[in-house]
């Protein structure tokens, strides 16, 4: 198994086997993520250095204008991509092994947690992975302490009330708000 491999077969949503390749490799990578967390969260980073951190993290280029504020946690980074002007408040979560895409001007507060993997609900078995990509759009700002779930999609300039738990597609321009989360209203533009 390789990186490669692995994001492949993640993000083409197909199922993952409990004890398989793929399996034991997302463990791998997660020990790898726990390392670079540690660093990001254990001491004073600089900005220059937080980039160089969030870029060994995902394995890709992030741009300077990602503004991450520690503590921050994943169990792989390999699949979390940022976009520019990204400002994400202390505490956040990010599972990304199905993939999670935050676009440009987001803003993400305290404690939001993305959950890009569920389970089988069949007992026997639940070890069973499920990956679905979370995509967020541009300008949309997600409150402290919102879950947003595998699958769902985020639309442009949406908001996201803090606290909500995020389960199916938000539109464009709308808030939402509870749990789970539905439509409260349009986005007031001026």
């Amino acid at each position: 198994m390789n990186l490669p491999t692995f994001l492949a077969t993640l993000n083409s949503g197909e199922k993952v086997l409990a004890g398989s390749d793929v399996h034991m490799y997302m463990h791998k990578l997660s020990q790898d993520a726990f390392k670079v967390t540690a660093k990001i969260n254990n001491q004073y980073n600089t900005p220059e250095q937080m980039t160089a951190l969030l870029c060994e993290l995902t394995g890709q280029e992030v741009s300077p204008t990602v503004t991450v504020f520690p503590p921050v946690f994943t169990d792989c980074g390999k699949n979390l991509h940022f976009a520019e002007n990204i400002f994400i408040n202390s505490g956040c979560k990010f599972q990304d092994q199905g993939g999670i895409y935050i676009g440009s001007g987001t803003l993400v507060g305290h404690n939001v947690v993305f959950a890009s993997l569920n389970h089988e609900q069949d007992p026997q078995a639940r070890g069973n992975l499920l990956p679905g990509k979370i995509t967020v759009g541009e300008n949309v700002w997600i409150g402290a302490n919102a879950t947003i779930l595998a699958g769902v999609t985020i639309g442009d300039g949406a908001i996201i009330a803090a606290g909500a738990v995020v389960t199916k597609d938000v539109q464009p321009n709308t808030i939402v708000g509870g749990v789970p989360a539905k439509y409260l209203k349009d986005v007031e533009i001026d």
